[in-house]
């Protein structure tokens, strides 16, 4: 009985991963074609359409665990996922190929995902910052985190007014773009969303099973299984989309997410149902935080994330998950 359920497990956790890689490419084709469809530039796809696309099995995992009171699995979630996307995805990316960052990235993309990390740590840590006996997420504090979220939506939506920033909508590339019609991107896009959110449903559920049936807490299963899983579809778009060359649909797709992972995921969950954050620890919070730091000092180095950069922040997320691990 217990090798069928493992069996189980793992075939859902096979199919999830298929899924979340045929979305992504369908996603990417689309979001691409829909970029220059507009001659909107591809960060802006990137921070918007992809990104939050892509954070869709984040926020359903996160708000069904909320709501079922598992406010360890749903914070987790959220952090884990984030750091997975700044670390592992940005790292296995530039390993597949340098990532190349613009100046508006550079200036304010990434400095306002740093920010998130910032707030979201200042908003948990109650026993630091407020005197009070244990770390809460409360409903205020979700108001706060969507404020800023309809901030950072007023920022993008700018970008797309004034097509001096970001990356460029070529001629050539409009020219090569212009045959895909409506139809087509609408479908892709359509496909491409259902096959990551379904994959990494799939991918959570088939994870989670196998690391309960193994024992692991609930704490780092969000943390590791359920951050990893939801994020293999940001991990599966940001690779297809470097491979294709389309760095800022890649970089644009990590930042965003982290963005929407914090003020709106956590945000809405946090109105809808204050969570308890006494799963959170120091060292979680600090690995967020230094992780973007770190992300920011590499692509500031020549604009771009090279290879051995790449290497660095995927070394790092293992050593992290090694501590989590020793530490159960």
């Amino acid at each position: 009985m217990f090798l069928s359920l493992i069996y189980m497990d793992l075939f859902f956790l096979i199919l999830g991963v298929v899924l979340v890689l045929w979305g992504a490419d369908k996603l990417t084709d689309g979001a691409t074609g829909l970029a220059r469809r507009f001659q909107v530039n591809d960060l802006v796809i990137g921070l918007t359409v992809v990104a939050f696309g892509t954070s869709l099995p984040e926020f359903v995992t996160s708000l069904f665990a909320a709501i079922k009171g598992s406010s360890a699995i749903s914070l987790g979630n959220v952090i884990g996922s984030n750091i997975f996307n700044t670390l592992v995805i940005v790292g296995m990316t530039a390993l597949t190929r340098p990532i190349w960052v613009s100046k508006s990235t550079l200036a304010k993309d990434i400095p306002f995902a740093l920010l998130s990390s910032l707030v979201f740590g200042v908003l948990c840590l109650d026993l630091w910052f407020n005197a009070t006996d244990e770390n809460y997420i409360s409903r205020g504090d979700g108001l706060i985190l969507l404020f800023f979220f309809v901030i950072f939506m007023y920022y993008t939506f700018s970008i797309a007014r004034n097509k001096n920033e970001g990356e460029q909508v070529t001629e050539a590339s409009l020219v090569q773009e212009a045959s895909m019609p409506y139809w087509k991107i609408g479908l892709y896009i359509v496909l491409g969303l259902v096959g990551l959110v379904l994959g990494g449903n799939l991918f959570v559920s088939g994870a989670s099973g196998i690391a309960a049936d193994l024992g692991v807490s609930e704490a780092v299963i969000g943390l590791t299984l359920v951050a990893g899983g939801t994020s293999l579809p940001e991990l599966a778009t940001s690779i297809v989309a470097a491979k294709k060359g389309n760095s800022a649909i890649a970089i644009g797709n990590v930042i965003g997410s982290n963005i929407f992972n914090v003020f709106f995921v956590l945000g809405i969950c946090s109105f809808i149902s204050p969570m308890n954050a006494t799963s959170v620890s120091l060292t979680d919070i600090f690995i967020l935080i230094f992780s973007m730091l770190l992300m920011w000092g590499f692509a500031s180095t020549s604009r771009k994330i090279s290879r051995w950069e790449g290497l660095v922040m995927v070394v790092l997320y293992c050593s992290y998950v090694t501590y989590l691990i020793l530490n159960l």
